[in-house]
């Protein structure tokens, strides 16, 4: 396997339980390379493929690592009156560190670090080719090595990912002192939903901070706020955090509060990718998982829970035998690729719907709020 990010290293554990040999290859030079700094929303269907796959006592330190995300969900206006509020569903999320979950998922491999793999060759067996002129052989090759990945590149040199035309602009703020924040964005996660063409995103992380006797790291991290900032045509070049400001100018002045607060070294900028849609293609013995075949926009919150999903599903096929990867990919094919088109809907409309159609939005969450039946057949 080329790729050790959360859903290659949730497939090498499922697939060392199925009694499968396997060897993961990294391009990181060490366990703690990868530094990440904000936290992952893990679904009831992620927390399954975590589970299933995962040692138990890997489990359970997920599970004791991990914060609670249950709270429920609100959409509010840019003065942050309520438009809809949605309660904590029955089962269970979590937010977990993604700092911590790779040091979970990486307890118990033998994962070969500083591995960055250039090309396979494939006949019965697949040889692989890395930069340090090293190579090895495998039978099945799963290309886990992210929305950059070189397996996906040689193996279906038409798909990949563009940009979508919408930027993003992230920041933390720690909750340390900040007891002027209003409780609404402290007990539940919040989607602002204004009349122009943006949308922002908040909610809290606890921090755990502490690590267990066997040396497995539980970030040591303060409680913060976390907001996301997205539209089509942010211009960034006199800053990140001026720019959002001057955007949200007349929004709520808590939230113009907490732009601002931001330390500005937890503020970053990405520019939202998202995988081309692609025919189904002819199955062999190289196969493709996570964001290496169908990576999609973080408006929905999905994407590694779907490479979890991938991971318990391919352990599941090879464990079962027979034509695992063309079954595997059959299944992958329609669910992955219809989260990428989801997803791909969802941010259009948190950054690009026009002010009629967000108006509209805005009135049928209200109505919804007000009438249970409508509310509970919409979400």
């Amino acid at each position: 396997m080329v790729g050790g990010g959360i859903g290659g290293l949730c497939l090498a554990h499922g697939l060392r339980k199925a009694g499968v040999d396997v060897a993961v290859y990294e391009r990181d030079r060490s366990r703690t390379d990868r530094l990440q700094g904000y936290r992952v929303h893990i679904n009831p269907d992620g927390a399954a493929g975590l589970e299933e796959c995962l040692p138990a006592r890997n489990w359970q330190r997920f599970v004791e690592s991990a914060g609670t995300s249950d709270n429920g969900f609100g959409f509010l206006t840019e003065q942050l009156k309520p438009l809809l509020v949605l309660d904590a569903e029955e089962e269970k999320h979590y937010s977990a560190s993604r700092i911590t979950l790779r040091q979970v998922l990486l307890d118990g491999l033998d994962v070969q670090f500083g591995k960055r793999f250039v090309r396979y060759e494939q006949n019965d067996a697949i040889r692989l080719h890395f930069e340090d002129g090293t190579t090895a052989e495998c039978d099945v090759l799963v290309g886990a090595d992210g929305i950059r990945s070189r397996v996906r590149a040689q193996y279906l040199p038409h798909a990949g990912t563009e940009e979508v035309g919408i930027t993003a602009v992230a920041g933390k703020l720690f909750l340390d002192d900040h007891d002027w924040i209003p409780r609404s964005l402290l007990v539940r996660a919040n989607s602002i939903i204004p009349t122009s063409r943006c949308g922002m995103f908040l909610v809290t992380h606890d921090g755990l901070g502490r690590s267990d006797a066997d040396g497995v790291l539980f970030d040591n991290v303060r409680p913060y706020l976390m907001w996301a900032y997205a539209a089509k045509d942010l211009d960034l070049s006199d800053g990140m955090q001026s720019e959002v400001l001057r955007r949200i100018s007349g929004w709520s002045p808590d939230l113009r509060r907490i732009v601002e607060a931001s330390p500005e070294e937890t503020v970053s900028q990405w520019h939202i990718r998202s995988s081309k849609p692609i025919e189904r293609w002819r199955s062999t013995n190289v196969t493709l998982l996570g964001d290496a075949i169908h990576a999609m926009t973080p408006m929905r919150g999905i994407g590694a829970n779907i490479a979890l999903k991938d991971a318990r599903l391919l352990a599941r096929c090879v464990a079962e035998g027979g034509d695992a990867i063309a079954r595997y990919e059959a299944e992958m094919y329609e669910y992955g690729f219809a989260a990428v088109r989801d997803s791909l809907r969802a941010a259009k409309q948190f950054a690009q719907g026009s002010p009629v159609s967000r108006t509209l939005f805005r009135t049928v969450l209200r109505t919804a709020a007000a009438m249970p039946a409508l509310k509970r057949a919409m979400f």
